[in-house]
């Protein structure tokens, strides 16, 4: 049986943009990948975060905020960081083989301003992540 290689998305609190490229390379790899998230921290899914993927035809209801495993960072063949304290704090690596990315996106939890506002900056961060995932599955192998 071929490998399915393994993708692991880390953020701060894995409650928005880590949750996002889960979602997305679900949906638009199919079957091609292993896909995982974690966080340094877990902040618990973003209801927000839930609602603009709704919009964009993909579910993560039912995804969990996950505390980054060790076993699973080391058997990774991506990881990629979605911010930057994610990026400079990461756990170090063993599997000499991952390949480390870092994909910076701003944290639409912090935006601020009126509902509306704020939902336009987590749509504009789920649209940037989904061309992302879009770009990684052209590139990746």
């Amino acid at each position: 049986m071929d490998h399915k290689p393994l993708v692991y998305f880390l953020c701060t609190g894995n409650s928005c943009r880590s949750q996002m490229a889960e979602g997305f390379l679900k949906s638009l790899g199919g079957d091609r990948y292993e896909v995982k998230s974690a966080g340094l921290e877990a902040h618990g899914l973003n209801p927000r975060a839930v609602q603009v993927m709704k919009e964009a035809g993909v579910d993560i209801g039912n995804h969990t905020s996950d505390v980054i495993d060790l076993e699973t960072l080391n058997r990774a063949d991506y990881v990629i960081t979605l911010c930057g304290h994610a990026d400079e704090h990461c756990p170090m690596i063993s599997n000499k083989n991952a390949i480390k990315w870092h994909w910076g996106f701003d944290d639409p939890a912090k935006a601020v301003g009126t509902e509306e506002e704020i939902m336009t900056s987590f749509r504009i961060v789920r649209d940037a992540i989904k061309n992302r995932i879009e770009q990684f599955l052209k590139e990746a192998k």
